[in-house]
C-alpha cells in the first residue's frame, strides 16, 4: 500500500509568528515585537528541518508554505535559506508549490523581487476587503490603493498570485459584497480564498462580541445568500470553489492546501506550527510551543518540537471525512476502508443522498453544491458512532 504521503503529499509548513499588528479577528499565532533576529531565527529553521529530514528520508517535497503572521517581514535571506536546506533533504517534485503569505503594504512589496529569486513561485496577499472603513474595522494597515498595487506588483513579478478577502462583514449589505467580489475578479486573479468573517473567542473581536459591542454582522440568512453569491459569480469568472472558501481556475488550486485536505504528510516548523507525519505506518500529530522565544529556544537547542501524539484512528477517520468534504473532490471511500479500515454507515448515506447534501461517483463520496453549507451536519450522520 502506497504511503500517506505518497497518495496525499508531502509538504513543509514553515510559521513566522511577528506582525506589524494585530488584526482583531485573528486567532492565528502572531506577535508584534520591536525587533527581530533574523539570524537567530534562519538558524532555527534550518536546524528544524535537517532534525525532521532524518525522520522522512527519500520523500518527495510537493509544497512549501510561509505563513503566519505576516512572512512578508521575512527577509528575503531567511527565505531562501529554508528553500535550499530543504532541497539539500528532499527531493523537489518538479512542480514544486512554493508559497509565502504577503500583506499589501509597501515595506514588505519591496522584498517581493527578493522572496521570487529566493525561489518563491507563489505569493498569497491578505487583501481582506476593497472598502477603505472595513479595511480599518478588520485593524488592517493598508489602504484599498496599496492593495491593488501589490497585486498589480505580484502579477508582474510572479506567474501565480492568490488574495483573500473576508465577506460578511459589519453593515455589509448583499449589493455591496456584490460589487466589491466584481471588483476582485476584474483583477483577473488565478486563485482567490474567500473566508465568511467568524468570531473567534480570544480574539478582539470575539471580546467586543461577547459585550454586545460588535453590532452590525449579517443574519445567518444573509451570511448565507453571500455565500451562494460568491459560488454563482465565481463560477461565471472561471474560478470554480475546489473547496469551501476557496476558488481557482483549472490548475491553479493551491497543492499545499491539497496536502491538508487529502490527509497527506506535512512538516509543521515554527511557533505554534502543527504537522502530520505517517513513519511506519503510525500517523502522528505534532504541536510546537507558541511563544516565539520559547520556540527558538527550544528548536536552538536542537528539539522544537513541543509534543507528538499518535492520532486514534477514531480521531483519524473524522480528520479524513472533515477535511475531504470541504474539496469538490469529495473522499475516496477505497482509500478510507484500505488504511482505516472504516466505511460510513450505508442508511445514513443513503439518507443524505436522498436529501441531495451528498453524491457518490467512482467511489468518491462528495458534498453537494446543497450540503457545502451544512457541513457540519453532514460529518455528524458519517463518523463513527
Amino acid at each position: 500500500m502506497l504511503e500517506n504521503w505518497q497518495i496525499g503529499g508531502f509538504g513543509l509548513y514553515v510559521h513566522w509568528p511577528f506582525c506589524q499588528s494585530k488584526c482583531p479577528y485573528c486567532d492565528f499565532n502572531s506577535h508584534v515585537v520591536a525587533s527581530i533576529d533574523h539570524i537567530a531565527w534562519l538558524d532555527a529553521y534550518v536546524a528544524e528541518i535537517d532534525r525532521y529530514a532524518m525522520e522522512t528520508p527519500n520523500r518527495v517535497l510537493s509544497s512549501i508554505y510561509f505563513g503566519g503572521g505576516t512572512p512578508s517581514l521575512m527577509a528575503p535571506a531567511t527565505v531562501a535559506a529554508i528553500i535550499d536546506r530543504a532541497a539539500q533533504h528532499w527531493t523537489f517534485a518538479n512542480d514544486v508549490e512554493i508559497t509565502l503569505e504577503a500583506n499589501p503594504g509597501s515595506i514588505e512589496a519591496r522584498n517581493f523581487a527578493g522572496y521570487k529569486a529566493a525561489g518563491v513561485n507563489r505569493i498569497s496577499i491578505g487583501v481582506q476587503a476593497l472598502n477603505d472603513t472595513d479595511l480599518k474595522r478588520l485593524g488592517r494597515l493598508h489602504s484599498v490603493s496599496e492593495a491593488k498595487q501589490a497585486l498589480s506588483l505580484a502579477k508582474s513579478l510572479f506567474d501565480r498570485v492568490s488574495f483573500d478577502l473576508i465577506y460578511a462583514r459589519q453593515d455589509q449589505s448583499l449589493a455591496a459584497w456584490q460589487a466589491e467580489l466584481e471588483s476582485a475578479l476584474a483583477h483577473d486573479p488565478d486563485h482567490l480564498s474567500l473566508y465568511q468573517l467568524t468570531i473567534e473567542p480570544g480574539t478582539a473581536f470575539g471580546a467586543r462580541f461577547d459585550a454586545g459591542k460588535l453590532r452590525g454582522l449579517p443574519e445567518e440568512d444573509l451570511a448565507t445568500d453571500m455565500f451562494f453569491l460568491t459560488q454563482s459569480l465565481c463560477d461565471t469568472a472561471g474560478l470554480p470553489a475546489y473547496e469551501v472558501s476557496n476558488h481557482a481556475k483549472p490548475g491553479q488550486e493551491s497543492q499545499h492546501n491539497r496536502i491538508y485536505w487529502r490527509s497527506g504528510d506535512w512538516v509543521g516548523i515554527g511557533p505554534g506550527a502543527h504537522g502530520r507525519l505517517t513513519l511506519n505506518g503510525v500517523r502522528s500529530a505534532t504541536e510546537t510551543a507558541l511563544a516565539p522565544k520559547g520556540w527558538l529556544t527550544a528548536a536552538t537547542s536542537g528539539h522544537g518540537e513541543r509534543q507528538r501524539t499518535v492520532i486514534p484512528r477514531d480521531e483519524q477517520i473524522t480528520e479524513f471525512l472533515l477535511m475531504g468534504l470541504r474539496t469538490t473532490e469529495g473522499i475516496d471511500l477505497r482509500r478510507m476502508e484500505q488504511q482505516l479500515d472504516f466505511t460510513p454507515n450505508i442508511n445514513k448515506i443513503n439518507d443524505l443522498i436522498d436529501l441531495e447534501l451528498i453524491s457518490i461517483k467512482d467511489q468518491r463520496l462528495m458534498a453537494t453544491p446543497k450540503g457545502r453549507p451544512v457541513l457540519n451536519g453532514i460529518l455528524r450522520e458519517l463518523i463513527p458512532d
